[in-house]
């Protein structure tokens, strides 16, 4: 058993590593016989976790995996635990049983913005995995982006900002409908964010994450979270990273009941600086990765050190997630 590695027209270069990594099959056998690929991940599961953290996303391509089913047999072959999907805004459905749901369900005409996933809750996942059931006609890109590679930049962009970013932490601040509105790339019920199926049950749920909430007379809820961090540093990698939602939130999180300039403060209540996150928007466009999804097609990503995003399309277009504990 071996790991080969391959060139990806799209990739770049980020320290002199690959990024992201491209890994292929070794041999005909691991590329069309789904037990010997199966045995493959679980023999290599070491190694491709070290190369995980070492580039910061891996792409699968040309492996026997052709369903959700298939996805979810893969992932159980490593020692990534599932994380369940609570507290995260997008809109999603469960595709399997136990790990396997679908990527942001928000519309196709709208661009998601780079966040690392779930960076507005307490425990936010350590790894995601997207496997691409079906491409995209057009357009679809997942974009890929180093959190150091952007964190250093910001502190170019806006040293005083960024400082201030890193010394207080950040609040996000979102009305969640009591039913999910698929329309709203943030439009995840609060019955959905948090599993639950009443007030008293979210009410525990907001508790235990040190959230403040006030009820609507339309039954949604407004919550604000406690500080967070907005710049972490990443043992493993040894490096500064832009750990945050604030891009997202600023420039995304706008719907019937949000406003994504006043979604997110620093700890003293103060808003965002626009134009220091202009112009950090416009470096993550140029540092980033973006690459066309082939079906079949599995991408691991260290969500401690890189940054997502999904570029809009056209046609029918279906990616699949899971989540998973550090």
């Amino acid at each position: 058993m071996s790991v080969v590695i391959s060139k990806l027209e799209e990739q770049k270069q980020v320290n002199g590593l690959d990024f992201p990594l491209l890994v292929t099959p070794h041999n005909a056998d691991v590329q069309s016989n789904k037990t010997t690929f199966f045995n493959w991940v679980e023999d290599n599961k070491a190694e491709l976790h070290d190369l995980l953290i070492k580039h910061g996303a891996v792409l699968f391509r040309g492996f026997p995996v052709e369903n959700s089913d298939e996805f979810e047999k893969m992932l159980d072959q490593t020692n990534y635990q599932n994380m369940p999907y609570v507290g995260g805004a997008a809109p999603r459905a469960q595709v399997t049983a136990s790990r396997i749901v679908t990527a942001n369900e928000s519309p196709a005409s709208e661009t998601i913005p780079f966040h690392h996933e779930m960076a507005q809750v307490p425990t936010p996942p350590g790894y995601i995995f997207f496997y691409c059931e079906t491409s995209a006609a057009k357009g679809g890109a997942t974009s890929i982006l180093h959190s150091g590679e952007i964190c250093k930049k910001f502190f170019e962009i806006a040293p005083d900002f960024a400082k201030k970013v890193e010394e207080q932490g950040v609040r996000y601040v979102r009305v969640m409908p009591e039913i999910t509105d698929n329309t709203s790339a943030i439009g995840r019920s609060w019955k959905d964010t948090f599993h639950v199926a009443t007030r008293e049950e979210a009410e525990e749920k907001m508790r235990e994450a040190g959230m403040d909430w006030q009820w609507l007379d339309n039954g949604d809820v407004r919550t604000e979270t406690r500080v967070l961090p907005g710049i972490r540093f990443d043992d493993e990698t040894q490096q500064k990273t832009f750990f945050n939602s604030i891009v997202a939130v600023f420039t995304g999180w706008n719907d019937s009941r949000n406003q994504g300039e006043k979604a997110v403060t620093t700890a003293d209540g103060e808003p965002m600086d626009a134009d220091a996150l202009a112009q950090l928007v416009k470096a993550m466009d140029e540092l980033c990765v973006n690459f066309k999804w082939q079906s079949g097609d599995v991408l691991w990503i260290n969500n401690h050190t890189v940054l997502h995003a999904r570029q809009p399309f056209e046609g029918e277009r279906r990616i699949l997630a899971s989540i998973s504990f550090k």
